[in-house]
């Protein structure tokens, strides 16, 4: 493995070895893995668990870290190709990428969709520009359409709760005050459909996610033995639940269109997780979001403070298996 891009990369005998290897460096440390190494971390976007999450890793390998934040005490970089540079960045990724490249054994960038083109950001076209640029062990570290640390995160952490593997998934849309990236309910409903789980998609009207991340996890979903249905049905959706994994999204629909999206989540208070969500679920449903959370508003309190929620379980699994990753990726 000399790259990190997408869990659907991986067979889910190779996901299994290296949560199996994650499991192993939580057991027995290696703090001289990755003596002498560096990694090289570009944040476009905001971050704490990746950031932290990835430096503290790297740390207990015995490695280094470096990390940049365009314009904040470095310069701002160009993402557009083919831009006339007449505006407030000064350096574009195709230098400033390779530079930083050279400068370390391997590279993390997140970068966040543009929120405008739909089509654009489902192809990836923006991160897979950056990651031609990059001749290094490259780690996707959040981009348009994917999050697979959080996704590796989420399946270990349905492990160490024995979950079943065909046990049912429920991926629910829940409210914010704004739009947010479909990135994490990607790449979870993927993964969820990967490990071979019912999963069903719960949203809704006009958040149905885009058919491609749909059809995408169906594919998974039928090659490991599980199924994926969805519906805005909340009460049949959750009965019998092992799993209920809340994240917000903006509407496909309106992809771009911050005012329509508005509209719609106006009307959509009722879409956060309370304690009564549960009473047709399994009576050890657990509950997961990747955080950041917006308390009383997606989630609350009485449930992100009680004893179903791991999602603080979820947020150290993010430093175990960005170990493996990284001990794959540079471990001599």
């Amino acid at each position: 493995m000399n790259r990190f891009m997408d869990l659907a990369d991986l067979s889910r005998e190779e996901v299994v070895d290296l949560l199996a290897l994650a499991q192993r460096l939580q057991d027995r440390p290696e703090p001289r893995a990755l003596a002498g190494r560096i990694l090289g971390l570009l944040f476009l976007n905001p971050s704490l668990r990746t950031l932290s999450s990835m430096q503290a890793g790297m740390a207990r390998l015995g490695g280094q870290s470096f990390v940049i934040t365009p314009g904040s005490g470095t310069w701002q970089l160009e993402t557009r190709l083919g831009a006339t540079m007449d505006g407030g960045a000064a350096e574009h990724i195709r230098e400033g990428i390779p530079v930083l490249a050279s400068y370390c054994d391997a590279l993390g960038i997140r970068a966040f969709a543009d929120g405008r083109d739909l089509e654009a950001d489902l192809d990836e076209s923006s991160f897979k520009a950056m990651a031609a640029l990059c001749d290094k062990p490259l780690i996707n570290l959040e981009s348009a359409m994917n999050h697979p640390c959080q996704a590796l995160a989420d399946w270990k952490t349905l492990d160490d709760l024995d979950v079943p593997r065909r046990g049912r998934f429920v991926l629910s849309w829940v409210n914010h005050p704004r739009a947010l990236p479909l990135a994490v309910p990607a790449a979870t409903l993927h993964m969820a459909a990967h490990r071979g789980m019912d999963v069903v998609v719960l949203r809704p009207e006009g958040y149905a996610l885009p058919r491609r991340l749909m059809d995408k996890a169906r594919a998974a979903a039928e090659a490991s033995g599980g199924s994926l249905t969805e519906t805005s049905d909340r009460a049949g959706a959750l009965a019998g639940a092992q799993v209920v994994y809340a994240k917000e999204w903006g509407s496909p629909a309106h992809y771009g269109d911050a005012g329509a999206d508005g509209a719609l989540r106006r009307e959509l208070a009722d879409w956060m997780v309370r304690e009564d969500w549960f009473r047709h679920a399994g009576h050890d449903c657990r509950f997961m979001h990747c955080l950041p959370v917006r308390r009383n508003v997606a989630v609350a309190d009485e449930v992100l403070d009680g004893p179903r929620s791991v999602v603080r379980h979820e947020a150290f699994n993010r430093m175990v298996v960005q170990m493996a990753v990284l001990h794959r990726l540079l471990a001599r």
